[in-house]
Protein backbone atom coordinates (compact mmCIF):
# COMPACT_ATOMS: atom_id res chain seq x y z
CA UNK A 1 0.00 0.00 0.00
CA UNK A 2 1.03 3.83 -0.79
CA UNK A 3 1.32 6.46 1.47
CA UNK A 4 0.40 10.34 0.98
CA UNK A 5 4.02 10.94 0.86
CA UNK A 6 4.83 8.22 -2.31
CA UNK A 7 2.19 10.56 -4.48
CA UNK A 8 3.57 12.88 -7.45
CA UNK A 9 2.37 16.17 -8.37
CA UNK A 10 -0.95 15.97 -9.81
CA UNK A 11 -1.99 12.62 -8.86
CA UNK A 12 -5.27 11.72 -7.26
CA UNK A 13 -6.13 9.23 -4.37
CA UNK A 14 -8.53 8.21 -2.14
CA UNK A 15 -7.91 8.16 2.02
CA UNK A 16 -7.92 4.47 2.79
CA UNK A 17 -6.42 4.79 6.78
CA UNK A 18 -3.54 5.86 9.24
CA UNK A 19 -0.34 4.40 10.81
CA UNK A 20 -0.01 6.91 13.20
CA UNK A 21 -3.80 6.53 15.80
CA UNK A 22 -2.43 9.91 17.64
CA UNK A 23 -2.17 11.58 14.18
CA UNK A 24 -5.04 10.31 12.64
CA UNK A 25 -7.71 12.21 15.25
CA UNK A 26 -5.80 15.57 14.24
CA UNK A 27 -6.10 14.39 10.14
CA UNK A 28 -9.96 13.43 11.06
CA UNK A 29 -10.39 17.07 12.45
CA UNK A 30 -8.96 18.95 8.90
CA UNK A 31 -11.07 16.89 6.96
CA UNK A 32 -8.29 13.82 6.11
CA UNK A 33 -11.40 11.00 6.02
CA UNK A 34 -10.70 7.61 5.21
CA UNK A 35 -12.51 7.93 1.59
CA UNK A 36 -12.27 11.49 0.81
CA UNK A 37 -10.78 12.06 -2.19
CA UNK A 38 -6.86 13.72 -2.62
CA UNK A 39 -5.00 15.35 -4.83
CA UNK A 40 -1.07 16.66 -4.34
CA UNK A 41 -0.96 20.56 -5.53
CA UNK A 42 2.43 21.22 -4.65
CA UNK A 43 5.55 19.86 -2.91
CA UNK A 44 8.55 21.99 -1.34
CA UNK A 45 12.20 21.17 -2.16
CA UNK A 46 14.95 18.79 0.15
CA UNK A 47 12.18 17.33 1.37
CA UNK A 48 10.07 19.96 2.77
CA UNK A 49 5.95 19.69 3.04
CA UNK A 50 3.64 18.72 0.79
CA UNK A 51 0.33 20.71 -0.26
CA UNK A 52 -2.77 18.78 -0.95
CA UNK A 53 -6.29 19.61 -2.10
CA UNK A 54 -8.83 17.84 0.25
CA UNK A 55 -12.72 18.51 1.21
CA UNK A 56 -12.64 21.80 -1.20
CA UNK A 57 -9.34 23.47 0.70
CA UNK A 58 -5.77 23.34 0.68
CA UNK A 59 -4.04 21.44 3.58
CA UNK A 60 -0.29 21.64 4.17
CA UNK A 61 1.95 18.33 6.02
CA UNK A 62 5.05 17.18 6.76
CA UNK A 63 6.08 14.49 5.17
CA UNK A 64 6.34 12.44 8.20
CA UNK A 65 2.49 13.05 9.06
CA UNK A 66 1.99 12.02 4.80
CA UNK A 67 3.72 9.45 5.07
CA UNK A 68 1.19 8.00 8.19
CA UNK A 69 -2.15 8.24 5.72
CA UNK A 70 -1.84 5.32 3.23
CA UNK A 71 -3.75 5.83 -0.18
CA UNK A 72 -5.51 3.79 -2.88
CA UNK A 73 -4.40 5.69 -5.97
CA UNK A 74 -7.68 6.89 -8.68
CA UNK A 75 -7.13 4.73 -12.02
Amino acid sequence: MLSLADLKKGQKAFVKSFTNEALSSKLIEMGCMPGESIVLSKTAPFGGPLAINIAGYELSLRREEAASVMIELVA
